[in-house]
């Protein structure tokens, strides 16, 4: 298939994607729900009807139809989508088929391990849009295939600050999970159901001429029409079982039934008028979700397969054309489904054959994912879980730790608690997923397995230091005492200089020390896991959070020139990845810019460490650790008093504190936060009385937040109760503080409270 280079995964993005499938030179035309589309104005479209009832069809030919319609940004969705990063990737990468400028930030965010895209990637991809007057629109086709809760809400988020020049469209099975109702309330919803798309006679007699190239009676149409209900499929099923009948008007009497049972009954139809080198085709390569010649010869163990593809899809045979070249094809959904159940029936054994050759087809081509995928479905686990654990590296460095978790959880519950290695990978997998609440289960998981199979995980000397690293990486903030302790006990297992588990270690426990306050037993750790990670070429946000963590415990212990040193020469660095992925970089160069600002403040340059520590916290508040964010607001808090702005200082404090109050966050920044409170005055910032309203409304999403505020729920308690993401709720936090004018919790419900809003 046609490949671009992929931005939140190694995995190339299918170009095929990006463009409607083919359709038929003469599809029928049908005009009036093409004007139904071109009318509407409304953010958001639904096209939602059942399998194949010509959602994608129509709007694919509304694609075509209107060369003077606004640029339309196509992406036929997949399974293998469901993947907040991977989703992201396409949707940005799509709108960039119609305009290179909109979404480099964004991309950029999303090829960094951890970050979610609701932080950084789609108020990115936001900000570009509303920077635009031109208009467009994005039809995202068969969307019934995502499932992942995250990618929901952050399409919610999308829309519910979708700036004007853009319209989306969906089409699906069935109803997305977004707030329908409120925008057929409000008059922001246009919907096409299946009502809508049932053929009328016209347009029946239309199809079945075209694909049968019989020309039938009206009362003949009509009756084609009651049976299949106007179901597109159905209609099509039929128009081919009539190809070459003597009596085309009787065989129509035959037709009955409807959903499953046409398509089972004319595709057994159709399926017996083929040569048997065809049916045996279609039946056997039902299996694959997406077919090649190539990709056909070598699981079918035969020549020719590409011939034989495009002979069938010019055949109309309910197979879809995947790129403009004519290489990659799929079957109509309906049709596999069909075509299944025929192998089930007349060769089950055949399936896990062809699957487990297309597998190694795909590992020969590169795609470890495609691989692991045809393996599990082969029913070859153990073998899908020994690849997907040769390239856990690659799917943590290529952001896709989401995907890599998903593929080993279709591994099966009893190979995971079979397999140690297993299950630490996939804790790794899930902190960088940002999937916590998943660590410390597969974590004891694993430790339980250790007793059958203590195999060392690819990069580590020992399998038990790298539980307790992994404890101490994901759960230092929440508990540092306890991951000083794991990452000791890691340290002292992981003694090879030459592995990555080495530096991880040693990185963990200086982090976890330095955050108990022991800086100068953190110092020997993070130096030594900085000059090793350089050695070993380990990635460079590796390498800029072990020096930026060694940078702030040199200035705690008071060795400044040593700390300035090390920001200097670390600097240049920091800066191009900053260049390269914005505000993305926060989680790597935060410490760093911390530091170099409480440097400027303390050689007495109080206007130079505000300046540097607010980008600091701008990079912070995109994407570091609470803890690391805390603390730099609490050292601009310093520097703004010091500058002779006691309010702006406070403001600082207060949003410091907030952060505390929500999130976990090491004793020593907690530390911090209340001496800064006691010299400033804890609770002293509050927003000044405003006259008037709000220049910009509130949304409903923005106003449950807000009516929530006053209580004592964490953001991440909110998050539950309003069944939205800790991610989400800080999304819609900003977008309110921003709208309210204040920095901080306390201010957003005191502004609220004189607004009457809560």
């Amino acid at each position: 298939m046609g490949e671009l280079t992929a931005s939140g995964h190694d995995r190339p993005l299918l170009a095929g994607k990006f463009v409607p499938p083919w359709t038929r030179p003469t599809p029928v035309a049908r005009p009036r729900l093409l004007a139904h589309l071109d009318r509407s104005a409304t953010p958001l479209t639904v096209v939602v009807a059942p399998a194949g009832w010509g959602k994608t069809t129509l709007l694919a030919q509304w694609m075509a139809h209107d060369a003077e319609q606004p640029p339309i940004a196509w992406l036929t969705l997949d399974e293998t989508d469901n993947d907040p990063v991977r989703f992201w990737s396409y949707v940005v990468t799509a709108l960039q088929r119609q305009d290179p400028q909109v979404g480099a930030a964004a991309l950029a965010a999303l090829r960094v391990p951890g970050l979610a895209p609701l932080d950084v990637a789609v108020p990115g991809l936001i900000n570009d849009l509303a920077a635009s007057d031109a208009p467009r629109v994005l039809v995202l086709d068969d969307y019934h295939l995502v499932s992942d809760r995250g990618i929901h809400e952050a399409l919610e988020f999308l829309l519910t600050y979708l700036p004007p020049c853009l319209r989306v469209v969906i089409a699906a099975r069935f109803d997305p999970p977004l707030p329908l109702a409120r925008l057929r309330a409000r008059g922001q919803l246009t919907e096409i159901r299946q009502d809508d798309l049932a053929f009328a006679a016209t347009e029946a007699g239309e199809l079945v001429t075209d694909v049968a190239a019989v020309a039938l009676g009206g009362e003949q149409i009509a009756g084609l029409v009651t049976r299949t209900e106007g179901w597109a499929a159905g209609l099509h099923l039929a128009a081919l079982s009539l190809r070459g009948v003597p009596d085309p008007a009787r065989r129509v009497d035959e037709i009955a039934g409807d959903d499953r049972h046409v398509v089972d009954y004319l595709g057994a139809e159709v399926l017996s008028r083929l040569p048997e080198d065809h049916r045996r085709f279609l039946v056997r390569t039902s299996v694959l979700d997406r077919m090649s010649g190539a990709l056909c010869d070598a699981a079918l163990d035969r020549s020719g397969s590409g011939d034989l593809l495009d002979a069938l899809e010019q055949a109309g045979l309910f197979l879809v054309l995947l790129d403009e070249r004519r290489e990659w094809y799929r079957y109509h959904r309906l049709f596999r489904d069909a075509l299944r159940r025929e192998l089930r029936r007349t060769a089950p054994d055949d399936g896990p054959v062809v699957l487990a050759r297309a597998a190694a087809w795909w590992r020969e081509h590169g795609d470890v994912e495609a691989a692991v995928e045809h393996l599990i479905a082969a029913g070859r686990q153990r073998e899908a879980a020994d690849l997907l654990l040769a390239a856990d590296d690659h799917f943590l460095d290529s952001g896709a730790a989401a995907t890599f978790l998903r593929l080993a959880d279709n591994l099966g519950d009893a190979l995971v608690r079979g397999d140690p290695r297993l299950a630490i990978a996939m804790a790794s997998a899930a902190g960088f997923g940002g999937r916590l609440d998943r660590v410390a289960e597969l974590l004891d998981i694993a430790e339980t397995g250790l007793a059958r199979d203590d195999r060392p995980p690819r990069g580590w000397t020992s399998a038990r230091g790298a539980i307790g690293a992994l404890r101490a990486s994901f759960g230092a903030a929440a508990d540092p005492a306890g991951a000083a302790q794991e990452a000791r006990t890691a340290v002292e297992l992981e003694t090879d200089a030459d592995r990555d588990g080495y530096v991880i270690a040693r990185l963990a426990q200086g982090v976890a020390l330095a955050g108990l306050g022991q800086h100068a037993d953190a110092v020997p750790l993070l130096d030594e896991a900085r000059r090793r990670a350089a050695a070993l070429g380990m990635p460079v946000f590796t390498r800029l959070i072990a020096a930026g963590a060694l940078a702030r415990s040199l200035l705690e212990i008071q060795h400044a020139d040593a700390a300035r040193s090390l920001v200097d020469e670390c600097m240049p660095v920091a800066q191009r990845l900053e260049e390269a992925l914005g505000e993305a970089a926060g989680g790597a160069v935060t410490l760093l810019w911390m530091v170099r600002g409480r440097l400027a403040y303390e050689a007495g340059e109080p206007e130079a460490a505000v300046a540097i520590l607010e980008h600091a916290a701008r990079l912070a508040g995109a994407a570091a650790h609470p803890s690391q964010t805390a603390g730099v607001l609490v050292a601009l808090a310093d520097a703004r008093l010091a500058a002779g702005n006691r309010p702006a200082a406070r403001a600082a404090l207060v949003e410091a504190r907030e952060i505390a109050d929500d999130e976990a966050v090491f004793p020593t920044t907690l530390r911090r936060i209340e001496a800064a409170e006691h010299r400033l005055g804890r609770g002293a910032a509050r927003a000044a009385r405003r006259d008037g309203e709000l220049a910009e409304a509130l949304t409903e999403r923005e106003l449950s937040v807000l009516r929530a505020l006053p209580g004592p729920l964490s953001q991440r308690e909110i998050g539950h109760e309003l069944f939205l993401s800790v991610n989400t709720v800080k999304g819609y936090s900003k977008s309110l503080y921003r709208k309210l004018g204040v920095a901080s919790r306390a201010d957003a419900v005191h502004r609220g409270r004189e607004l009457g809003l809560i």
